[in-house]
């Protein structure tokens, strides 16, 4: 049955499904939207009405989309995200040729390669417009398929299933043991994992595979964490503690890229095995590279270049 939909669909319909997607609760999106959930429900019934089918099921917590709920809502996201690139690039009409770029960002490279690349952005190309979009990978590559990012940055996890993005290994994100500047572990020559776990750790759980990759690379050396030791989703409460006290860490070491460049924590070199860890860009072939990508992409890598040749971080794959 054809449908029309191209003199049908208007972009606030658009809109509206892609909130109810996403927050899964009429208030919510309702809310957002600017509507009283009177005005959200009977649009939804109307949109229905258009489709041919129901796009929502309502169960006791709020509604769930049904397939072709889902299906829309994938279209939505992308059309609105090619609805933004027009604005933007509209606005920048009659400017000198400004780019703009939207880039996510995976959490260890949000706090540890970003701010130096965004500080080279700020010298090199001043008017790029970035905006930086921090969340878990998966979160990411769904927003990298639809359009609502430009690229991902960050560990390059091999995807479960052929998803046809583009993933370029540029650095890596090795796990390390850290202190502060000063630490007694410092004064030993060959510290052992005997000496570290004298001391309290604070570990990270910002993910579940950051968790586990510190695990093994905690059982590859045979450290084990005192009963004093502490766990954190927080990179700042780890940071604190590091820095003000003699615990230890054992992370990511570009989560401190920029405590290692002050000279404020220092890395506690003990021999371990090798854990690859590959990290840089993630691109999505199917909608191409635009141009302010592209420009981001350059500045990574002189970033990259840049951090290595400096001797105090050591980022090679």
């Amino acid at each position: 049955m054809r449908r029309s939909l191209d003199r049908l669909l208007k972009f606030r319909q658009l809109r509206m499904v892609e909130a109810l997607v996403r927050h899964q609760t009429l208030t919510r999106a309702a809310s957002e939207l600017g509507l009283t959930q009177p005005a959200l429900t009977k649009a939804v019934r109307e949109l229905e009405e258009v489709i041919g089918e129901p796009l929502f099921e309502r169960h006791a917590r709020g509604v769930r989309p049904t397939a072709a709920g889902q299906g829309l809502a994938q279209f939505a996201r992308a059309s609105l995200a090619d609805l933004r690139r027009l604005e933007e690039s509209l606005d920048l009409r009659g400017e000198a040729q400004q780019a703009s770029v939207v880039a996510g960002a995976l959490p260890v490279a949000a706090v540890g390669l970003l701010p130096a690349v965004m500080r080279r952005v700020r010298t090199d190309q001043a008017g790029l417009r970035i905006r930086l979009v921090e969340a878990r990978t998966e979160a990411l590559l769904g927003q990298l398929e639809a359009g609502e990012v430009d690229l991902v940055v960050g560990r390059l996890y091999a995807p479960p299933t052929p998803d046809g993005l583009e993933r370029e290994a540029l650095y890596a994100e090795p796990i390390s043991i850290m202190a502060r500047s000063g630490h007694p572990l410092h004064r030993l020559r060959r510290p052992t994992a005997r000496d570290v776990a004298a001391y309290d750790l604070v570990l990270p759980e910002f993910s579940q595979r950051i968790a586990h990759d510190i695990e093994h690379f905690m059982a590859s050396i045979e450290l084990a964490a005192s009963p004093g030791s502490i766990r954190s989703t927080s990179r700042g409460f780890i940071r604190e503690m590091v820095l003000g006290s003699d615990m230890v860490t054992v992370m990511p070491r570009m989560v401190m890229g920029g405590d290692l460049l002050r000279g404020q924590v220092r890395l506690v070199p003990l021999s371990a095995p090798l854990m690859a860890r590959p990290a840089g860009v993630i691109t999505n072939p199917r909608r191409g590279v635009s141009p302010g990508a592209r420009l981001l992409i350059g500045l990574i890598r002189q970033t990259i270049a840049q951090l290595a040749m400096s001797g105090d971080v050591d980022i090679t794959r």
